[in-house]
């Protein structure tokens, strides 16, 4: 039997918790008040202004009811604003406000910095060569851990 350190399963969990640590670690050191899921719905509608709650949910891999919460704590902080759909009068279009392009644009540089330190051991091929083989891997896997 493989040793659970050698299971893919076991590795993605440990390099998700590592990677979910480090976030919320740098971020609160460089004073912001957002959680990695937050960064990802920013960062979608950043590059994907006017997109329904359901096209955002697809953009960063969550169910519609927690990117649902997720849009209304970004509303709440005045970063993304929600209004009805022209096209679909039960769809609500996303739009970052000005609050929202000015956190993005701050928080980004920190979020990309810290990209490294999650997998600190790997040389610079390395890292490359995993990036490669995981978005390979993510893509491959798309829509199999949907209901």
């Amino acid at each position: 039997m493989t040793p659970l350190s050698k299971k893919p399963g076991h590795l993605i969990r440990r390099l998700h918790q590592i990677s979910t640590h480090v976030f919320t670690q740098r971020i609160r050191e460089a004073g912001f008040d957002l959680t990695s899921v937050q960064f990802a719905a920013l960062d979608a509608l950043g590059s994907n202004q006017g997109v329904d709650q359901a096209r955002l949910a697809e953009l960063v891999a969550k169910d519609r009811a927690t990117t649902g919460s997720v849009v209304d704590r970004l509303e709440q902080k005045g970063l993304v604003a929600r209004t009805v759909s022209a096209r679909d009068k039960r769809a609500r279009v996303l739009t970052l406000t000005p609050e929202g392009f000015a956190l993005l644009a701050s928080v980004s540089p920190v979020v990309e910095d810290l990209q490294r330190e999650i997998l600190s051991g790997l040389d610079d091929h390395e890292y490359r060569q995993f990036v490669e083989l995981a978005a390979r891997a993510a893509a491959a896997g798309a829509g199999l851990g949907e209901d």
